[in-house]
């Protein structure tokens, strides 16, 4: 089994699709020819043809227009937008066509496209290379959003969203493209070829969506990320010495609440961590399911991990970065409790 990172995972991903099923294509800005700006779909367009990876121009709510239409008409595009800094101008096509077509339509037409969008901070890209705006598609009816850890789950969770007859928006934690990130920025960087999860079969495979991943028992406080924070959740819960259960959740929509509900029951005490802002955060969700379905189980309050209420500040990136350090004093005030 061959170690991929996450940039090659993503693109066997993508490459499998293709010559599976002729009803896939996949574009976007610089997409074809250059093989993209994190050369995600590179060599693609030279093996499958023009008119299946192809380059279009810069307007984001005309390549999401585009994709919502070949969906309607039996195809499956995969539609690349640079950044999810650049998201923005499409965000009306995504809500109100893509998200509504199945319903509007009572079920004569769907939106079977994936939405690739890398995301995330930690690589000192300032405040328009560097947003995390998953919540922003959490809230709307229709719309799957999935966020990969791994370059295993990566390749499987996109070949599942691209089989899947609705929109999904993958999100792409650009900070694990080439290695995992404990969030200890001085320390060495480390390669997925080092680690089981860089071993990526070339095949087809699926990971499902909608369902989570315990990627370390534990039995005094619950973990919960997604992206980036996974890694950082397993760094802090290392370094804390306390028992931590770290649970990965890969799909935000649909989310497996069964396990993380499983698992707060078991140790009382939980603690949410993601680089977004805190207001109105996809961690504000989470805090509220935990408080329904686990009330009578908590010991302590949800502590919360976050951005800031800020743009993305490059001068402040590892401050606004929500590190172990951070991360580790949450879960001491959990224990506390």
């Amino acid at each position: 089994m061959p170690a991929m990172n996450m940039i090659q995972a993503l693109n066997s991903a993508l490459d499998v699709m293709l010559t599976k099923d002729p009803d896939v294509l996949t574009f976007g800005e610089d997409v074809g020819y250059f093989g993209g700006v994190f050369r995600v779909t590179d060599g693609l367009q030279k093996k499958h043809g023009l008119t299946r990876c192809f380059d279009t121009p810069i307007g984001e709510g005309g390549i999401i227009a585009a994709a919502i239409g070949m969906g309607a008409y039996g195809l499956r595009p995969v539609a690349e937008i640079q950044f999810a800094d650049y998201i923005y101008p499409a965000y009306d096509q995504i809500v109100s066509e893509a998200a509504r077509l199945r319903y509007r339509s009572a079920g004569d037409f769907t939106a079977p496209i994936v939405i690739r969008t890398p995301y995330g901070g930690g690589i000192f890209g300032g405040q328009t290379h560097s947003q995390s705006p998953e919540a922003l598609f959490t809230h709307v009816a229709g719309i799957k959003t999935v966020i990969p850890s791994t370059p295993y789950d990566a390749k499987g969770l996109l070949i599942s969203a691209i089989e899947d007859d609705d929109p999904v928006i993958f999100l792409e934690p650009k900070r694990l493209y080439n290695g995992p990130f404990d969030g200890y920025p001085d320390r060495p960087v480390t390669t997925w070829a080092k680690l089981p999860a860089g071993d990526v079969p070339e095949g087809y495979y699926t990971v499902p969506l909608g369902k989570a991943s315990v990627v370390r028992a534990g039995g005094d406080v619950t973990l919960l990320a997604y992206g980036t924070m996974l890694h950082v959740a397993l760094a802090s819960a290392a370094d804390s010495g306390l028992d931590c259960e770290v649970i990965d959740l890969r799909t935000l929509v649909p989310l497996d609440i069964e396990t993380i509900v499983t698992s707060v029951k078991k140790t009382g005490r939980c603690v949410i961590v993601h680089e977004a802002t805190h207001t109105s955060g996809y961690g504000a969700e989470l805090a509220a399911l935990v408080q329904e379905y686990c009330f009578h189980h908590l010991e302590a309050p949800i502590e919360r991990v976050t951005g800031w209420d800020t743009p993305y500040p490059h001068a402040f990136e590892w401050q606004y970065f929500p590190g172990p350090a951070r991360v580790i004093a949450a879960l001491k005030r959990a224990m506390e409790g």
